[in-house]
């Protein structure tokens, strides 16, 4: 029997867990296409080409403008003539979308990924987003914070949106080689302890601004205590670094990308995530990501958080943008032995029924065969 086609439109993603599993899970089911925008080489590409799964390369360098990469992506939908095109993030939305109406695809498949920063952060993208609302024949919200924005801020009709959740293959987070560990221990120069880490783009609604200072206080408690940053880089860089030259020298290290995630979150004594409102995080896969890692975590609630995570259950929760409170919760989980136990077990009992690969796998099979 033929499979169904179905191409991936994904723009400027350099590695992606998420889409590695999807695309291994999915190549089983469908005649897979992987459009990628960007970058010539990334690890997502050598990823796909690995798996024997086609990847088309729509390259900066090569389609230096909007109109040549559209052009391109309007003439590959044109010759293979999918079923369904599914599109990821922002780029990819305008191009692929616009291009899959064009060319009449029956099944346009729109995943959300981002929440309020249209709002708050960059207005003239709203009519972006309603625009692409509307060409799509479905809608991926990705927690219900994004379908509550999608359905009551932007005003999308309730009936193209469904809410499937990242679904995550729980077990890279397992059985980490120590020997991997120590080898980013060595490859950062991390030999303080404890580590506090943060994996999150330099933008201002992450909250880094109040983790910094949260973390210089800590350092009054445990003078040995480093930071580490990761995913360093975005549009909050000069004010981030400003904030980090306040810091006694030697103390903190940025990491623009580290390949072995699992590993690198190994690395960290407690965790810190804390976006600046509830709204900010359209998910938030490192809420997910640190608990599967078994990494005691300070959070805020936002985004997937407010669906899962529970003060003293499966985290310490903060208040938002509150440098004092992130203090607080840091001391408490590296001095006491007991609440840092409770999070880890009960962190991995909240993720294992909610945030299931197949269970995401079965809901976009069901999307692309309507």
């Amino acid at each position: 029997m033929t499979k169904k086609k179905v191409i991936y439109i994904i723009s400027d993603i350099e590695k992606s867990l998420s889409f590695e599993w999807t695309a291994k899970h999915l190549a089983l089911k469908f005649d897979l296409l992987f459009i990628l925008i960007g970058k010539e080489k990334t690890a997502l590409s050598s990823f796909l080409e690995s798996m024997d799964i086609r990847v088309e390369i729509v390259s900066d360098e090569k389609f230096p403008s909007y109109i040549k990469k559209w052009l391109r992506i309007y003439s590959i939908l044109q010759l293979e003539r999918p079923a369904a095109v599914h599109v990821h993030l922002w780029r990819a939305m305008l191009l692929g979308l616009t291009a899959a109406w064009m060319s009449g695809v029956k099944r346009r498949v729109l995943t959300r990924h981002h929440a309020t920063i249209h709002y708050v952060d960059y207005p003239s993208g709203r009519k972006w987003d309603i625009l692409c609302n509307t060409l799509a024949t479905d809608i991926v919200a990705i927690s219900e914070n994004v379908k509550d924005i999608l359905t009551q801020w932007d005003k999308a009709k309730a009936s193209k949106v469904s809410v499937i959740y990242h679904g995550f293959d729980l077990s890279y987070f397992k059985n980490i080689d120590l020997q991997r560990v120590n080898g980013l221990h060595e490859k950062y120069k991390l030999y303080s302890r404890p580590v506090i880490g943060v994996i999150s783009r330099y933008m201002k609604m992450k909250g880094i601004q109040y983790i910094i200072p949260a973390f210089k206080k800590l350092k009054e408690d445990f003078p040995d205590a480093h930071l580490v940053l990761a995913n360093a880089q975005g549009d909050y860089t000069a004010e981030i670094r400003t904030q980090l030259r306040q810091l006694p020298e030697g103390c903190y290290t940025e990491i623009q990308f580290e390949h072995d995630l699992a590993a690198l979150y190994k690395v960290f004594d407690v965790f810190v995530h804390v976006p600046v409102d509830a709204h900010a995080e359209a998910f938030g896969q490192t809420y997910i990501e640190a608990l599967a890692a078994e990494v005691p975590s300070v959070f805020t609630i936002s985004g997937i958080a407010r669906e899962f995570i529970v003060n003293e259950y499966n985290a310490l929760v903060a208040n938002y943008q509150d440098a004092e409170d992130i203090y607080v919760n840091m001391r408490r989980i590296l001095n006491d032995a007991k609440i840092r136990s409770v999070i880890i077990e009960n962190g991995m009992k909240s993720l294992e029924a909610k945030f299931n690969l197949p269970i995401m796998i079965d809901k976009l099979t069901y999307i692309y065969n309507k």
